[in-house]
């Protein structure tokens, strides 16, 4: 009898097997990490506009200070949470996901799932990165 794959349980396990190898292959090249930051930073400024998009802005803001940091060598971060930050923004910059961005909110819906289903596993790593932030202003 055939073993069926297993569906994905949740939505990050559907962004990682959609987009899981394409993240792979950022988190190598710096020169693409620096372009899904201009990616990102580009969308961002074509949905900043749209009230129901503010609660994913300050997080996404957050990953792409914390990327920066990271590949200046100014402030490390583990592994896990390097490639989850990425798959986060490569699935907000997508236009094909899990529900396509061209369907208004609903089309965003999934994305901003993504990005707290993110930000919500590696909170401890972006608080130690905000403190550190903090004391860089002094």
């Amino acid at each position: 009898m055939a073993v069926l794959p297993e569906k994905p349980k949740n939505i990050l396990d559907r962004a990682k097997a959609l987009f899981g190898k394409q993240v792979e292959a950022i988190i190598r090249q710096e020169q693409k990490l620096v372009e899904l930051v201009q990616k990102t930073l580009t969308k961002l400024s074509k949905v900043k506009g749209n009230p129901k998009v503010q609660k994913f802005l300050q997080p996404i803001q957050i990953f792409i200070r914390m990327l920066k940091a990271h590949f200046r060598g100014e402030h490390k971060m583990a592994y896990s949470t390097l490639g989850l930050i990425v798959l986060a923004l490569v699935y907000f910059i997508s236009p094909l996901d899990i529900i396509p961005d061209f369907l208004g909110f609903l089309g965003f819906a999934d994305d901003l799932s993504v990005i707290m289903a993110v930000y919500a596993k590696v909170r401890d790593e972006v608080e130690s990165f905000l403190e550190w932030e903090r004391t860089q202003d002094i």
